[in-house]
């Protein structure tokens, strides 16, 4: 299973060191919460016939150009996602990554987030677990 876990994210990072792209917006990066709103607005969750929804949470950092310093990490996906599910979703953010890369920091957003790692979080699941079902299992990736 660690093995075919590997193979997975090495296909979603081959996916994103494809082809370099375009900011996905011109609105400059100033704050931590504006990289995190700038990295959703790119985000395009597999659709339902492809894959269950899922919550997936990836570390990664830029540097001061705002391109992806190094390989973004998977470190969270919903325990109760398929083999399937978590393909698609990994595939599925490393495109938005993509899409959002280089990101437009100002020049003292660009040497504060420099190097730092950012843990986003891509959520597809509609609500949280209900409080009258039993707890599911997280399962960190």
């Amino acid at each position: 299973m660690a093995r075919r876990g590997g193979k997975l994210l090495l296909v979603a990072a081959m996916l994103l060191l494809g082809v370099p792209s375009a900011a996905a917006e011109d609105a400059q990066v100033n704050t931590i919460q504006d990289i995190f709103r700038h990295l959703r607005t790119c985000w395009r969750p597999p659709s339902p016939a492809r894959a269950r929804p899922l919550d997936i949470t990836v570390v990664v950092s830029f540097n001061r150009a705002g391109n992806i310093l190094g390989h973004p990490r998977i470190t969270y996906e919903s325990a109760e996602a398929s083999d399937n599910d978590r393909l698609q979703y990994r595939i599925a953010v490393m495109e938005a990554l993509q899409r959002c890369t280089p990101v437009p920091f100002t020049d003292a957003m660009a040497g504060a987030a420099a190097g730092r790692p950012f843990a986003i979080q891509f959520r597809s699941r509609k609500t949280s677990p209900d409080k009258t079902s039993p707890p599911t299992q997280e399962r960190r990736a």
